[in-house]
């Protein structure tokens, strides 16, 4: 280790706690343990550009241990980006660029929000999955313009969660050899000792994962950096390379003490670590030549990017068609008249459920979008996602069709990772019930605002004779409640095909859509309104009077119900109005003159209908209106028994808008 070396480590560590310390509030004690080896990891091997984090080509770097978040912060900031001092005296503050945990930033070089436990760990399989598509997408054996390496700081908590089983062991299958872990293996966590609950051999275990595993001491820095370059060249699997460090290395009194986990060191055991150290008891001190050397990274980085843009120069005179494809997919454009090969349903078409409509149009408009890609959780022929003209994803081969296997909350967060290569637009599939298996990695996505599409089929009841355990009851509201997730429930195949075409026209997030595994019929649109009225999330589909009376509003195939009602209804001169609500998000976008054009206010009587619960439905019926749903886990019977049973019938819509009216 050389002086400037050691002057550089020590700089991350005090940078680091001095921050904690400022805040009164952070964790302290991996940045202290883990700057060593993620010093080596930035000076020796991680390609980027200070000056242009967005590179596409650039290395990934993931801090999955995300509480360590200030350990990023120090590196950014010392490297060159757009972290300054300031943001580092500013950590955890209102509105700082240095928050609590790392919070999704390229412009800051922040490439995934971290926090949650083994999150970042599954999120930097589906980085890695990204890179092999896109490289087996554009690359040619003489000109490889997508290689880049995807790097994670893992910790013990990480490596318990069970998500980092389900994507370490798809990562294995998969052969991802561009993805390269430091596991940061301290043997603490808040409660203890990792002996309270943990005593498995991890190496063993990724081994038996197909995974390459080294081990070195964490303060030897040539050992740490043959470990990296070693995992860099192996190219028939992913790497672990499980790295011993210390807690609150170098703290006197601390070290390996649970307690510096998440609290700061306090003012005397931060003095004392600085006279350990040889530091300046003065706070933030950036020594001259550690920022001059630390700062090399930018010309460095500038000359691997032009490297870079001279390949792709080469592979523009020499793959021109190729060429053209790559910008496409970089701007997120499609190949021509992909929308008018979507399908549309007439007068004539049979009932069709929507699942099977939404299986239509992926494989439509994957022949058009060459950035599309994805799978299910071992679900394909139920969630209609498979794509029979396209190969699959397998190890040596990253084609359209992923089978991520039983794998429901490592496949939300891949799909993640995947979705911030920026030129991607994964989807995956499972039945809506286990959504709940996914509900933390869907928060990230929509946290990120990640571009991921969650089909989820079997939406209610009409699951039938699989029972309560597959009947989806509180997962439609459950979604609903995640900020900047957009949930659509389609009614019919049309409204299935409107909302497929709207949320590739409309890159803005995560979107959940809501599919029935029953077949439904397509609604007569000569006698109702467009389907185009999706794409606000709700519209009116059919008036019997200049001003309604009663207005019955409902989601998916309940909106089925809500026709038979008003047709009844309509014969008795009863002015009702139905409204079809496939996207509370959607709705809630519109100008407040649009709502209340749908949903006048001095309409009190409202019926709404879901097969599902009625929680947030209120928001729309008000303290007089009604909501028909269900609140209890359902029963194994035929569906149509179900139907019956729980109210969702034509005659119990009739019978509660009687009362209301009447009321």
């Amino acid at each position: 280790m050389t002086k400037v070396d050691e002057l550089c480590i020590n700089t991350i560590r005090m940078l680091s706690i001095d921050a904690v310390q400022k805040a009164n509030s952070g964790h302290p004690g991996m940045p202290m343990g883990d700057a060593d080896m993620t010093y080596v990891l930035w000076t020796k091997f991680l390609r980027h550009n200070p000056r242009d984090p967005h590179w596409h080509n650039r290395d990934r770097f993931i801090l999955s241990a995300g509480h360590g978040s200030m350990l990023l912060y120090s590196l950014l900031y010392l490297t060159g980006h757009k972290i300054t001092l300031e943001d580092i005296k500013a950590f955890r503050q209102f509105d700082s660029n240095t928050p609590g945990h790392p919070e999704y930033n390229v412009d800051h070089g922040v490439e995934v929000s971290t926090g949650p436990l083994g999150y970042g760990f599954a999120t930097g399989v589906g980085m890695a999955m990204a890179q092999k598509y896109l490289a087996d997408l554009f690359n040619k054996p003489d000109l490889k313009i997508i290689d880049y390496n995807i790097y994670a700081i893992v910790s013990d908590g990480d490596v318990m969660e069970g998500i980092s089983y389900e994507a370490a062991s798809l990562a294995g299958h998969l052969q991802l050899d561009k993805l390269v872990y430091l596991y940061s293996f301290n043997s603490n966590t808040i409660d203890g000792s990792t002996d309270l609950t943990f005593t498995e051999d991890v190496g063993k275990r990724f081994e038996a994962l197909r995974w390459h595993v080294q081990r070195v001491d964490g303060y030897d820095l040539e050992a740490i950096e043959q470990a990296i370059d070693a995992a860099r060249n192996e190219h028939t699997m992913p790497s672990m390379i499980i790295v011993y460090t210390h807690l609150g290395y170098g703290s006197p009194n601390k070290q390996d003490n649970p307690d510096i986990h998440g609290a700061p060191l306090g003012e005397e055991e931060l003095r004392l670590t600085k006279s350990h150290f040889n530091w300046p008891s003065e706070p933030f001190h950036v020594p001259a030549e550690v920022l001059a050397h630390c700062r090399t990274a930018i010309d460095r980085g500038h000359e691997l990017q032009q490297a870079w843009l001279r390949l792709l120069k080469e592979y523009e005179a020499k793959y021109p068609a190729d060429y053209a494809r790559w910008k496409d997919v970089m701007a997120g454009k499609f190949v021509n008249g992909w929308k008018e090969a979507l399908p549309a349903y007439g007068l004539d078409s049979p009932m069709v459920a929507t699942r099977t409509v939404s299986g239509k149009v992926l494989n439509i408009v994957n022949d058009y979008i060459p950035q599309m890609l994805g799978g299910s959780a071992d679900l394909a022929p139920s969630n209609m996602t498979y794509l029979p003209k396209y190969d699959i994803f397998a190890p040596g081969r990253s084609c359209k069709n992923i089978h991520f296997g039983v794998r429901e909350f490592s496949m939300a967060a891949i799909t993640t990772g995947m979705a911030l290569s920026h030129s991607l637009i994964p989807y995956c599939g499972t039945y809506l019930v286990f959504s709940s298996y996914m509900m933390a990695a869907i928060r990230m996505s929509a946290l990120m605002k990640a571009r991921v599409l969650y089909i989820l089929t079997h939406d209610s009841i009409g699951v039938g004779e699989d029972g309560p355990s597959h009947h989806p009851i509180e997962q439609i509201t459950a979604l609903r409640a995640i900020p900047d997730l957009t949930v659509i429930r389609p009614a019919d195949a049309n409204e299935t095909v409107t909302a497929l075409r709207y949320i590739l026209e409309h890159p803005n997030g995560p979107v959940a859509l809501i599919l029935t595994r029953q077949a439904v019929p397509v609604i007569d649109r000569v006698r109702y309104n467009s389907h185009e009225g999706l794409t606000k999330g709700a519209y009116v589909l059919a008036d019997s009077g200049a001003h309604p009376d009663l207005i019955i509003m409902a989601s998916g195939s309940e909106v089925h119900l809500a026709i038979g009602a008003y047709e009844q209804l309509s014969k008795e001169s009863v002015a009702v109005r139905v409204v079809s609500v496939p996207s509370f998000e959607l709705f809630e976008q519109q100008s407040a003159q649009y709502k209340e054009s749908v949903l006048p206010i001095d309409v009190e009587h409202r019926i709404a209908i879901e097969a599902g619960a009625t929680l947030g439905w209120y928001k729309y019926v008000g303290l007089r209106g009604k909501v028909i749903g269900i609140d209890r886990f359902g029963i194994s019977a035929p569906s149509k028994h179900l139907f019956e049973y729980f109210g969702l019938t034509v005659n119990n819509v009739l019978k509660t808008a009687s009362e209301l009216l009447k009321g």
